[in-house]
């Protein structure tokens, strides 16, 4: 049975400490970075196979948008957007495969049809989430995210933003080895840039080795991220590339065990340097 902790520990085992890449497919035509980029079978299947040969380690499918502002998407929608996707990479590629989603049927559907991980931006709080998790054997991510997405940047607010969103994190992951699922199964996601301002990220990833101290390995997404832009004097999404390997860079760094990535040929390079370096 797949177990996301054990997939981090061969990796740097093999590649000198080398964190996983894990490779963003937004089969949406409104992501913030590549909307409506890869909505046709063969951009698809262009990308996943550029992905591959670059070195990915886990392929990231999502077919509803999860930005700022975004428009939810029906059910039927999403599976008509995500299944087909899910069926040819499983069918092609020795890669495991990660669905990021929030409704528990995507869930059960993807898993059915060989997904390796949930990415949940809700920490599987949906009814059923948890148990489709346990009942599939897969792994999970957890990630903290303050708000529903149309209104999560309009005034995030915390008492300690690194306390509250630990403890979120540790309550979540405590719910999820109290169901059954083994805590060798499960990451967990500080959420950079859902309900949270850029001093809320920046306090966030200064204090990142609260979290790399937990016993769960850490995902870190902030590729082309509005925190990229706002350090680099509001840039436009197609100049957040260096910005977000830099900061993925230094997230591995400070002991983040997935980076979640647009780039994925940049990152595999920038930190195959890296750690030769080091």
């Amino acid at each position: 049975m797949f177990k996301i902790q054990e997939l981090i520990e061969r990796k740097s085992k093999e590649q000198e400490g080398m964190p996983l890449v894990m490779g963003i497919l937004n089969v949406t035509p409104d992501s913030f970075s590549d909307g409506g980029c890869f909505t046709n079978q063969d951009a698809i299947e262009k990308q996943i196979i550029d992905m591959v040969s670059s070195g990915v380690d886990i392929v990231d499918i999502g077919g509803e948008s999860t930005r700022p502002g975004a428009d939810k998407v029906s059910l039927s929608e999403e599976l008509d957007r995500v299944v087909p996707v899910i069926e040819w990479v499983a069918a092609r590629f020795d890669v495991p495969i990660s669905i990021d989603t929030y409704k528990t049927e995507v869930m059960r559907e993807s898993v059915a049809r060989g997904v390796h991980l949930i990415n949940d931006v809700n920490a599987l709080q949906a009814e059923g989430a948890v148990e489709v998790a346990v009942e599939s054997g897969v792994s999970v991510c957890l990630m903290h995210k303050q708000g529903e997405s149309s209104i999560m940047q309009e005034s995030p607010f915390y008492s300690d933003v690194v306390a509250d969103v630990q403890r979120f994190l540790l309550d979540r992951a405590s719910v999820c080895e109290a169901s059954g699922l083994s805590a060798e199964k499960i990451v967990i996601d500080p959420g950079f840039g859902f309900g949270k301002t850029l001093t809320h990220n920046i306090a966030l990833f200064e204090n990142l080795d609260v979290f790399t101290s937990l016993k769960y390995p850490v995902l870190v997404g902030v590729s082309k991220k509005r925190m990229i832009a706002e350090i680099l004097n509001d840039a436009a999404v197609e100049e957040r590339m260096v910005g977000s390997v830099a900061a993925s860079v230094l997230a591995t760094l400070k002991g983040a065990k997935i980076v979640r990535v647009h780039d994925v040929r940049e990152m595999v390079d920038a930190l195959k340097v890296t750690m030769r370096l080091m």
